[in-house]
């Protein structure tokens, strides 16, 4: 339905904030794909993520020519083409370093799979917990990290431990060859400038959930909602099927 990208299409340099709303628009096309949709417009593509459809469609301009006009855009096509965006299409190795109550969860997690990530190694270094199967997975001493990294060849590292060893982890990991890290510590970590740290903050999104539900209170006795701008899906009564709401990113700016 659209024209082939042209060279370097997806690679130009898109704005941080239209990254986090190709996620979230991929998140409603994998809906759709799944529902056996094949067309979508942009109105309700823009309508089920809570954004305007001339912002929608000026996030869709960066990767190149898409939809038709009056018919809307091919949803296994614009899908590949977000994926492509996102460097999803070669698919990530990740390893997961401290396995206690969320790095278990995060290791058994079903859901990476099906967006290009796959977890290939978990470790600690707590020796109780070395050797120990999770998720299907021997968990490995996190001292063998830069030569198993590069065994595995782990694309993306993720910070679960402690705070006291976050950073740790974090220049082992760079030792590794590591350039894509993920941290959950509540501490800032320090890496060189060739590596992506992305650091989620737990709290702070709750704070961002709870300022949004006293603003839909507010609203409840007047205009209603419109729905959100930051790039997240919120049900605004499309027809479109989407994803249960999802009140901005885990991961923080």
């Amino acid at each position: 339905m659209d024209a082939a990208p042209g060279p370097g299409a997806e690679s130009r340099d898109i704005p941080q904030a239209t990254v986090a709303r190709l996620a979230a628009y991929l998140r409603v096309l994998e809906t759709l794909a799944d529902g056996e949709a094949s067309i979508v417009s942009s109105e309700e593509l823009a309508s089920a993520c809570g954004v305007g459809s001339a912002k929608l469609r000026k996030d869709l301009s960066f990767l190149g020519p898409n939809g038709v006009r009056g018919v809307g855009y091919d949803v296994h096509r614009l899908r590949k083409r977000i994926e492509r965006a996102l460097g999803l299409e070669r698919g990530h190795r990740v390893v997961i370093v401290g396995i206690g109550n969320l790095g278990r969860a995060l290791a058994r997690y079903g859901g990476f799979g099906r967006r290009g990530f796959s977890v290939v190694g978990l470790f600690d270094s707590d020796p109780a917990l070395v050797g120990e199967t999770v998720a299907g997975f021997e968990v490995r001493d996190a001292a063998s990290l830069p030569v198993s990294c590069a065994e595995l060849g782990a694309t993306i590292g993720v910070v679960a431990t402690p705070d006291d060893a976050a950073q740790r982890v974090a220049d082992s990991l760079v030792d590794s060859g590591m350039r894509c890290i993920m941290s959950f510590a509540q501490v800032a970590l320090v890496v060189p400038p060739h590596v992506e740290l992305r650091e989620v903050d737990l709290a702070a999104e709750m704070q961002v959930l709870s300022f949004n539900s006293a603003r839909n209170t507010q609203q409840a006795d007047g205009a209603p909602a419109a729905g959100h701008v930051d790039g997240s899906c919120v049900r605004v009564g499309s027809a479109v099927p989407t994803p249960a709401p999802r009140n901005g990113s885990v991961i923080a700016p």
